[in-house]
């Protein structure tokens, strides 16, 4: 985030003072894909992603519990699905000596890493979160505080 800040403020100030710096475009793009991707597994293990609790809330006991397992099951195919092609193509970007189009022509590999890395340890939170649920955690323990206020 400060990357990105820093990358915005130089191009606010490089078209005030008539400077051009190659491809700051670009690099805050990067830095926001990369933040984005980097806080997902901090972001759900703290409950703040959107849950859709309107059909979960309607039962209890042990159907509750099989329904809170496929959800995370199903989290963790997604998120298994996005880490492993955000991996193979940081590889094969990598591979190819893939390249940037803008006027900067960074290697892609270096700023896919955040997508790549971000996704992979979403996975491995999804895969966290399983286990817990397992073991009797319930899915949804939102603060009473937090939940009037939605």
């Amino acid at each position: 985030m400060v990357a990105l800040l820093i990358a915005i403020l130089l191009s606010i100030l490089g078209r005030q003072f008539n400077f051009y710096i190659r491809g700051i475009d670009a690099y805050a793009g990067y830095c926001m894909g990369a933040a984005t991707f980097l806080a997902l597994a901090h972001t759900f293990a703290h409950g703040e992603h959107i849950r859709v609790t309107l059909i979960l809330k309607r039962f209890t006991g042990s159907p509750r519990r099989v329904l809170e397992l496929w959800c995370v099951a199903l989290g963790i195919a997604v998120s298994g699905f996005f880490a492993f092609y955000a991996c193979k193509m940081v590889w094969w970007s990598w591979k190819f000596n893939d390249i940037s189009t803008s006027n900067d022509a960074t290697p892609l590999w270096i700023p896919q890493l955040g997508f790549a890395i971000g996704s992979v340890v979403l996975f491995i939170a999804m895969v966290e979160e399983f286990f817990l649920v397992l073991r009797g955690k319930p899915l949804d323990d939102t603060p009473a505080e937090l939940a009037r206020t939605e």
